[in-house]
């Protein structure tokens, strides 16, 4: 049977087909779904981990056990598992462990662009990149197979166009793997075959494992010569193409006629069919999205090929842009428009991205604009107390730097006034350790934990502090502030995100004085706790358009078309379709003109 799967729904069918038993990971755009997917299959055990590390050791620890497992993360939750799928090198496993990891070119929705395929070169681990969801599902029993007949883990990486768009797909059984065709099989199913001198990666024995992964390597590459999914497509031998993933079928768009090898093994490539593929071609060029990856492996075989100085190292690869880039290297005639779209973008006014109607971080960023602080940010919805109208947050780098970057304020003897925020999922995340770093050195200042019962921004996944894991079943729940204290922070407040004299008056307070305090902004997001009531309305003869309740950045309220006859400013009105009544403008109203009907209240 045939059906349209994205990149993501494609992977989970593989796991699933292909006998994966274990699947953890961490929500981030765009791999989130992945395992939301894999959740609907009873026979797979899925949850998502606190962070990319802890799943990447579970993942580990159910393949030690002789279960497939799989592990799933964005591009930028590789770096927090790194130190994990480093030592699964040495050790591999009584079962196949395959990485999937989803790249961001262009960073969608990602605060920096990394290509993810230099960790199979670092960590000497063999990486395939599917080019559709047919091979995003099929790739999923390839990595397995190569896992376990290599004795590695195995990176499956995807971008953000194989992950959320969708092509046909040709779905099979679940055919679990016979445990006797693995080389390091488990000697019985769920029980661990015991190998110290294998799975402790202490230095004395991973020292003597040491020589034995260059080995696998090279042997990878060997058997990657004879692998059909590399494959060469003879075509005109004037221009061969060497590509892979996504990116192969942009280039087949743009040059319909050329000779392509085209890669799903990308690390470590085969040298003979590379060899092979340039002696029958006049002229060769690769073309990959983000770092010269491919480039550099096929020029180290003494391949005169071209690549990025041709095409930009950075953003989406696009057909538009490889057809504009070939253009101007003379690979194409000048007739620019040949990449034909089948419907033109739209000319659309920019919109800035908004706090949602009725979102409890919407008081902290208010407060916090309104007076002054330096605030340190951190991953979250709340990224955007950084645009306009707050303009509040002055530094955000990665899940959970706020707090660290909080304590270098203290220890460079900052003047001014500062705070750190940082989600519930971020805390959990990564935001316990540098607040322990901080009690343990004394530091001082204000941490603001925005506390909206999910992990808001990736789907509403979630996380320690929620009674709920992603396999439906009761979890065990975590309340923040008792675990602040239990780390030795005194100074630990729970204050009602929706009530605005408390969030300013809680902040002044932990700000002046001379510790470290918390503040746990406790309030539901909107789609997971809302109690919707009637909406609130504008009294027109008593608004005089100060634009107070306008800097709340609230999608809601709108400037009327009526203006105020004294000061010539617009008066507020409110859209009773998004208004959730969360109260906040009414709240802050100096006029009193903001109000909830009588009949509503009753």
């Amino acid at each position: 049977m045939r059906v349209m799967l994205s990149g993501n729904e494609a992977i989970a069918r593989g796991a699933y087909e292909y006998g994966v038993e274990v699947a953890m990971g961490y929500p981030g755009t765009p791999s989130s779904e992945i395992l939301e997917n894999v959740a609907r299959y009873r026979e797979i055990y899925s949850e998502w981990s606190i962070n990319e590390k802890v799943a990447m050791d579970g993942v580990m620890g159910a393949a030690y056990a002789g279960k497939r497992a799989m592990f799933t993360t964005k591009q930028v939750g590789m770096n927090v598992a790194s130190d994990s799928f480093l030592y699964g090198v040495y050790t591999g496993a009584n079962a196949g462990v395959l990485i999937v990891t989803a790249d961001d070119p262009g960073m969608f929705s990602s605060q920096n662009e990394q290509d993810n395929r230099h960790y199979a070169r670092l960590a000497k681990m063999p990486i395939i990149e599917p080019a559709d969801s047919q091979e995003a599902k099929d790739f999923v029993g390839l990595a397995l197979n190569l896992s376990e007949q290599f004795d590695e883990p195995v990176i499956l990486r995807t971008v953000m166009r194989i992950a959320h768009s969708a092509s046909p797909v040709e779905l099979g059984e679940r055919r679990a793997p016979s445990r006797a065709d693995r080389p390091a099989a488990a000697s019985e199913a769920g029980r661990m075959k015991r190998d110290p001198h294998k799975f402790v990666a202490t230095a004395v024995w991973a020292r003597g494992r040491r020589p034995l992964i260059e080995a696998r390597i090279a042997t990878v590459a060997e058997y990657a010569e004879t692998l059909p999914e590399n494959r060469i497509e003879w075509g005109d031998r004037g221009l061969g193409i060497i590509t892979s993933g996504v990116v192969y079928h942009y280039s087949r768009e743009v040059f319909p006629s050329a000779s392509f090898l085209k890669l799903a093994l990308t690390w470590p490539i085969p040298p003979r069919l590379v060899r092979e593929f340039a002696a029958g071609v006049e002229r060769v060029i690769v073309i990959e999205e983000l770092d010269p990856f491919i480039e550099e492996q096929v020029r180290l075989l003494g391949i005169p090929a071209a690549g990025k100085s041709i095409f930009p190292s950075y953003g989406e690869l696009l057909p538009a842009t490889i057809e504009r880039c070939a253009i101007a290297a003379g690979l194409l005639p000048a007739h620019p428009g040949a990449v034909k779209r089948s419907v033109p973008p739209a000319d659309l006014p920019a919109r800035s991205p908004i706090l949602c109607p009725g979102c409890p971080h919407r008081s902290t960023f208010y407060t916090l604009n309104k007076l002054k602080y330096v605030v340190a940010g951190d991953i979250g919805c709340y990224n955007l107390g950084a645009l306009p109208p707050f303009d509040a947050t002055d530094t955000m780098g990665a899940m959970g730097a706020s707090i660290g970057v909080a304590h270098g304020f203290h220890a460079a003897g900052l003047a001014d006034r500062s705070v750190a925020v940082i989600g519930d999922g971020t805390f959990f995340h990564s935001g316990m350790a540098p607040l322990l770093n901080m009690v343990h050195n004394n530091s001082k200042g204000t941490i603001v934990i925005l506390d909206n019962r999910t992990t808001a921004m990736t789907g509403h996944q979630d996380h320690p502090g929620v009674a709920q894991t992603l396999a439906g079943a009761e979890g065990g729940q975590v309340n923040i502030a008792d675990l602040c204290r239990a780390m030795g922070v005194k100074d630990v407040r729970v204050v009602d995100a929706f009530d605005m004299e408390a969030v300013q008056r809680n902040l002044k307070e932990t700000v002046a004085c001379d510790g470290l305090s918390v503040i746990v902004m406790d309030g539901p997001c909107v789609f997971v706790e809302l109690e919707r009531k009637a909406p609130f309305e504008v009294d027109a003869d008593l608004c005089n358009g100060c634009t107070l309740c306008f800097r709340l950045g609230c999608p809601a309220i709108f400037r009327a078309d009526e203006l105020d006859a004294r000061t010539g400013r617009p008066k507020a009105g409110i859209d009773p379709v998004l208004c959730v009544s969360c109260d906040m403008c009414r709240q802050i109203c100096p006029r009193k003109a903001i109000f909830m009907p009588t009949q509503a209240m009753n």
